[in-house]
Formats: structure tokens, C-alpha cells, sequence
């Protein structure tokens, strides 16, 4: 990988932020955006914009074969096998309430089980939460070790015969780990249960082969991976998807309207009524394009060599905690920094040019696992260097230091 090439395809990038050059380093929040994919998306207003499905001008048609174009480079990308079990939608959030929604909310019932992870997302704890209170079915959770890792022996003992649903995240937004997503798959199918996986930090930075890995629905966002905001796919078996009622309805998700009865287009247009993302998903298509350019093999190899840099660099700073194990993580380094709050070293780097994420990351009782209130978080992608996380390691230093006074 050309790091300098591939930055000088950032225009964000190249400005100074509070006088100095700036450092992103929040990726896990939102990635940049490559010339490549801004001008697609200038590209379709600019020359094609119009409705998708429903002129038979021009211009209609250009703007549907851009977004089923978009959908087939997506299937492609994650070896979904055929297009239409791929559902473009706002995000992962969207996405994951959809399953949620519509297929837990059919199928479970009293006596019945989902079971997620303490390490989950908001987006991926929430929708369980509300389901099983709408069915009656029982929330579990598999527990974490010591470093934030999950066992399979633990995965063994959470899943029963009474488990219809397990969702857990491919890769933790805190941790930084890699979940045995095939191996717990595997423990759910065998328990007759189907799996979700949050794939919004796993799909950006790893090659996905969900035919391999056997889940029953994937849910990704865009922006994550250098598309735009505001769209994002869910990929669900096609057998599960027809079982599946939409939860929105209006245009275009219909075959037939009558006063008192409608029926459903086939999938996965009943479940995209109304206009949809189309600009988002010519962005997305775009963005597929410039990461397999790169490949996601280089990409993956690079972001695990800045997380072990970045691991090795931050703990040999006195008076810094790190979370997650050391090994087997992907481009992510979650901290603390001793009797500082993390939003106040967040304000601190940020007037170095420096932008991390401080917060509970939509984590909340991964947080309370963690016994802490806030963290700090530095994530890098393909555009991110060691000269830069040098940078994060010395000003780091210089917030202590600055703190370390004032308390004194």
C-alpha cells in the first residue's frame, strides 16, 4: 500500500485544524470519503438524477441501473450469493431493527430466547431489548472473560434449544477483538437458533465472505467504509427474508393495493418502500470499488500493524490504561488517561488537530463491565500512518502533563 497515494485521495485530509495538520483518527465513528466517491455522487445528481423502478425515460433508467448496479457490487463484496437478499437501508441501526422487528417479533414467543453479548452496540442491544419485551421471550447474555474476549465454552452454556435468535458484533467498537463469529454461528445453527451479526466495524476493514461464515442476516454502513452518509444494507437468507412482513409501507413496496388488503412486492422491494437511497448507494457502489482497488487483505494487514504500533506505543506512557486484549485486534485503540476525563483529552488533542472519540461509544453497560463512565478512543484506516499515531502518543503526553499541573 502507497499510504501517500492513497491520502492524496482524501481531499479532507490535506487542512490544518486549530493550526496544525490534522490527524483523524475517529474512523470507527465515520471514515473519510475518497475523490472517487464524492464525485459519484455529484455524478448522479449532476447527470442522472431521477426516480428508480418507476420512469421509462432516460433518465430513470440510468438512475435504476446505477442503484440495482449498487446493490449486485455489494452481494459481490460480501459473496452474498444473489442480489436481492440484499436490502439497502439507512445503516446498521436500521438494519438490525428490521430483523428485529419483523423476524424476532413473529417468531419468538414465551419460553423463547435471544441472546447477545455485553459488548454490543447500542444498535444491536436495544432492538433485542424491545423484542423480547413485546414477545415475552428471554434476553441472555453470553458473559465476557477478564480481557473482553467470549468463550466458546461460555457460547455453549448461553445457547440452549430454546434460543431462536443470537446477535453478536463481528468486531467490537471498544475492544478492538475479533469474535469467533463463525464458530458461534455454528453453536446457534446446532441449537436451532438463527445468527444476526452487526458487521458496521468488521465490513470496513476485513474481507467478508458470508457464505463461508453461514449467518442468517448481516447489517453494515456505509460511511464506515468511505461511502456516504445515511445508507447502509442488510443481507438476509432468502428463505428467511420471504418469511419476513415489511415495517414500513407506502410506495413501491406493493403488488397490489385494493381498499382493505394490499400485498407485497418480492423481495427485497418490500422492504425499501418509499424513494430510496439512491444517491447513497451509487456513493456506496463507489466506495466498494476504491477498497477493493486497494484490496482488503492490504488494508486489514496495514490497520493491524498501526493497532500493534499504537497498542505497543500508548502502554509504555505512564499512567495509561488500554482496554480489549493486545492480540487479535483490528484498527482500534480504546484508553484512559489517569485522574483525566476523556472528554477533557479529547478537547486537549483536539486543539492539537488531533480527533478522537471520547465517550461511552453507545456502550453504555459495556462500560459499567469495564468499570468506567468514558473512554477515550483513537481508530485508524488505510488512510492512517505511524507518524500519526506519534503525534496522539506526544500530545497525550502533553495532556498529562498539562493536567498533572493543574492538579498539582
Amino acid at each position: 500500500m502507497n499510504i501517500n497515494a492513497i491520502r492524496e485521495q482524501f481531499p479532507i485530509l490535506h487542512q490544518e485544524v486549530n493550526g496544525h495538520p490534522l490527524v483523524y483518527l475517529d474512523s470507527a465513528a465515520s471514515s473519510q470519503k475518497p475523490r472517487s466517491v464524492i464525485d459519484a455522487v455529484n455524478r448522479y445528481y449532476e447527470l442522472d438524477n431521477a426516480n428508480v423502478h418507476r420512469g421509462v425515460h432516460t433518465l430513470g433508467s440510468r438512475a435504476t441501473d446505477a442503484y440495482e448496479g449498487a446493490r449486485e457490487k455489494v452481494a459481490k463484496f460480501l459473496n452474498a450469493g444473489a442480489p436481492e437478499q440484499i436490502i439497502f437501508t439507512r445503516g446498521t441501526t436500521t438494519a438490525l431493527n428490521l430483523v428485529a422487528s419483523s423476524y424476532a417479533r413473529s417468531m419468538c414467543g414465551e419460553g423463547d430466547e435471544i441472546v447477545i453479548t455485553p459488548m454490543e452496540h447500542h444498535s444491536n442491544l436495544i432492538p433485542w431489548q424491545q423484542a423480547a419485551k413485546a414477545t415475552g421471550a428471554t434476553l441472555k447474555y453470553i458473559p465476557l472473560q477478564p480481557d473482553g474476549t467470549i468463550s466458546l465454552e461460555d457460547v455453549e452454556k448461553t445457547i440452549t434449544p430454546q434460543t431462536k435468535v443470537v446477535s453478536v458484533t463481528y468486531v467490537s467498537n471498544v475492544l478492538g477483538l475479533i469474535n469467533p463469529i463463525k464458530e458461534i454461528t455454528q453453536i446457534a445453527h446446532r441449537n436451532g437458533a438463527i445468527m444476526v451479526v452487526d458487521g458496521a466495524q468488521s465490513t470496513p476493514h476485513m474481507k467478508i465472505d458470508l457464505q463461508d461464515l453461514d449467518v442468517d442476516f448481516y447489517a453494515f454502513s456505509g460511511h464506515k467504509m468511505c461511502g456516504p452518509t445515511g445508507i447502509g444494507a442488510l443481507y438476509g437468507k432468502k428463505s428467511l427474508l420471504n418469511k419476513m412482513e415489511p415495517i414500513e409501507y407506502g410506495g413501491e413496496m406493493i403488488d397490489f393495493v385494493d381498499l382493505y388488503e394490499s400485498t407485497w412486492k418480492e423481495i427485497p422491494y418490500r422492504f425499501e418502500g418509499g424513494t430510496p437511497i439512491i444517491a447513497g448507494a451509487v456513493g456506496l457502489g463507489a466506495a466498494i470499488d476504491f477498497l477493493q482497488e486497494i484490496g482488503l487483505d492490504e488494508i486489514d494487514q496495514h490497520e493491524r500493524r498501526l493497532a500493534t504500533y499504537a497498542y505497543e506505543k500508548l502502554s509504555s506512557l505512564e499512567g495509561i490504561t488500554l482496554y480489549g486484549p493486545k492480540q487479535n485486534r483490528v484498527g482500534l485503540v480504546t484508553f484512559n488517561l489517569e485522574d483525566v476525563h476523556p472528554h477533557d483529552v479529547a478537547t486537549v488533542l483536539d486543539s492539537k488537530g488531533i480527533a478522537i472519540r471520547a465517550g461511552h461509544h453507545c456502550c453504555q453497560p459495556l462500560m459499567r463491565w469495564l468499570n468506567v463512565s468514558a473512554t477515550a478512543r483513537a481508530s485508524f484506516y488505510l488512510y492512517n500512518t505511524e507518524d500519526e499515531i506519534d503525534r496522539l502518543a506526544d500530545a497525550l503526553l502533553q495532556t498529562k502533563e498539562f493536567f498533572g499541573h493543574a492538579i498539582g
